[in-house]
């Protein structure tokens, strides 16, 4: 069966109310919502204004992890909960938000199910904390995963900083220096998927995934240094399905007559970026056939 997923043309934070209701699910519990608070210095990242009506409305607490960025970034502020915690004030989170560094004490494993590489997630501790989670998630490029998403979101975004590094490395460290000496492309992105795949199974079910296409740049929000948006702004989605919902915004992509798109999908396709989403299918913690409900 076909996943439904809702889209509007029109990127209004109260509109997004009025899809999350149509939606049909509401998250219950101790409610966690997961945001990308964006790189000191990154232009493009979604603000916490926009996002504070759907927040306040689930009446969630904002989480995060910190980054992994090693040597390898050394103009990353968000690796250490410290200089992470002075970014979230600086971008005006916590002026709004309770926000929660899910890894800033420690972390838990879970189990992988499945996994070709990852037989172990790991994330913040903090997690455990939430019954449900809503991810709010900023459609654009990536320079490593082609592109981000809701599985981005789940598996990258979610994760410890030891949990990020066991992602980038396809499971051979966790560590967050060493995780830069190993080159698996392939490897990364399918344990993207697996990771996703993990934290699906840990919420049972209770989450919601909302992606926005907006300030559309070939760059992540973890880019000190980005390029500007590429593309015109297209519109919100929101689904229960991580793998429909991010298909469904390529697919959007693909279908425009923007200028910019051949230069985003050189982005996604130069990293081989659908694989990811490809091999979150075979591990069926979704699908990629969707039915696409304008409103």
């Amino acid at each position: 069966m076909k996943s439904k997923v809702y889209y509007s043309k029109e990127i209004n934070p109260n509109k997004l109310i009025e899809m999350y209701k149509l939606l049909g699910k509401e998250l219950t519990g101790n409610i966690a919502v997961k945001v990308h608070s964006g790189e000191e210095g990154n232009q493009n990242y979604l603000h916490p204004e926009f996002w504070k009506p759907i927040i306040d409305y689930v009446k969630g607490t904002v989480v995060e992890c910190n980054t992994a960025y090693g040597e390898r970034f050394g103009d990353g502020k968000r690796d250490f909960t410290e200089d992470h915690l002075k970014v979230i004030e600086n971008h005006g989170w916590n002026k709004y938000f309770n926000v929660d560094i899910m890894d800033k004490d420690s972390d838990i494993e879970i189990d992988v199910p499945n996994g070709k590489h990852l037989k172990k997630d790991i994330l913040g501790k903090g997690i455990e904390k939430y019954d449900s989670m809503l991810v709010l998630s900023h459609f654009k490029g990536h320079p490593m995963g082609g592109f981000g998403g809701a599985l981005k979101q789940l598996s990258i975004g979610c994760a410890s900083r030891a949990g990020k590094a066991l992602i980038h490395s396809a499971g051979v460290t966790s560590d967050p220096i060493k995780c830069w000496d190993v080159n698996d492309q392939t490897g990364f992105l399918e344990s993207m998927a697996e990771a996703a795949s993990a934290v699906v199974k840990y919420f049972n079910g209770n989450m919601v995934f909302v992606n926005i296409m907006a300030n559309m740049s070939v760059d992540c929000d973890c880019c000190s240094v980005a390029e500007d948006p590429c593309m015109k702004d297209m519109g919100m989605l929101i689904s229960l399905d991580p793998i429909a919902i991010d298909q469904a915004c390529i697919d959007i992509v693909l279908k425009s007559n923007d200028p910019g798109k051949e230069h985003f999908m050189e982005r996604v396709n130069s990293r081989n970026g659908i694989h990811t989403i490809e091999r979150a299918s075979e591990l069926e913690f979704g699908s990629r056939e969707y039915e696409l409900i304008e409103i």
